[in-house]
């Protein structure tokens, strides 16, 4: 064996055990650091992920809070709407009660006056009934009066005079004769030159206007010629004979105008027939 040799086999012969064993260790402190550092690398990052992934959630929990606000805010601007309907609608319905109250006390009073005049009417009726049985032709007759008397009317004649009751027709004149207050012929004059007599006077048409219903005539009283120009339908055509101012004056009602002739009524006091003999007998 050299010397070198044997220098070497000294120097390994010569290390101490001890310094292997702290080779060994720090060998396996290097191991298990190099573990820990990966565990903490991957917890790093599983911490990270969970942090992401919890700020997702807060940002979509967010979304959905302002969300809910909005739709709350919605409802509460739509509840107010209805809340506002129904305070007007049960307005409505108080009003509409009252009505309804109002309207039905109404009712009931116009029922309860209605009955109330239906049965005082009927025991008048009764009543009336009674007396119409007793004097049925006695009623009957005053009833056909009054509507007579209802038709009839007075009027100022053309000589500021009010007349008697004048009649608008035939039948009119039918109901004076009736009442015997006057005496009364009736006549249907033609336009002519000539003179017609009626009753006790005579008579002459000249001019007649069916439009305006309008007439001209020509009256003979006592040798006295009376002209009645531009008269017009149903207006009283007054005049005195003889003997007879101190009484009513004559009348002449035409209640018709056509185109050559007129139709009517003269109308006279009762007391003028003596009169209107005398002048006859003089003549």
């Amino acid at each position: 064996m050299s010397e070198f040799q044997e220098t070497n086999i000294q120097s390994t012969a010569a290390t101490p055990h001890w310094v292997g064993l702290a080779i060994a260790a720090l060998g396996g402190l290097s191991l298990i650091g190099i573990g820990v550092g990966w565990s903490a690398l991957n917890h790093a990052k599983s911490v990270e992920q969970s942090t992401q992934a919890s700020l997702k959630q807060q940002d979509a929990l967010g979304q959905r809070l302002a969300k809910s606000e909005d739709q709350n805010q919605q409802l509460q601007s739509d509840l107010k709407v209805v809340t506002d309907k129904l305070n007007v609608t049960q307005d409505e319905l108080i009003t509409a009660r009252k009505q309804s109250k109002a309207a039905v006390a109404a009712y009931d009073k116009k029922l309860t006056g209605l009955a109330s005049n239906v049965n005082t009417q009927l025991a008048t009726k009764a009543s009336t009934e009674d007396v119409n049985k007793l004097n049925g032709d006695v009623t009957g007759v005053k009833s056909d009066l009054d509507v007579t008397k209802a038709k009839l009317e007075r009027s100022m004649g053309d000589m500021n005079v009010m007349s008697g009751l004048i009649a608008r027709n035939h039948d009119d004149v039918e109901e004076l004769k009736r009442r015997g207050d006057r005496n009364y012929f009736e006549f249907t004059l033609a336009k002519a030159k000539s003179l017609q007599r009626v009753g006790p006077v005579q008579m002459s048409l000249s001019k007649t206007d069916p439009k305006k219903s309008k007439y001209t005539m020509t009256v003979l009283a006592d040798d006295k010629s009376i002209e009645k120009k531009d008269k017009t339908a149903g207006e009283p055509v007054q005049f005195y004979v003889k003997g007879s101012t101190h009484m009513s004056p004559y009348e002449i009602v035409v209640f018709e105008v056509s185109k050559n002739q007129i139709t009517g009524y003269l109308s006279t006091p009762k007391s003028a027939a003596t009169a209107a003999a005398s002048n006859t007998a003089a003549q």
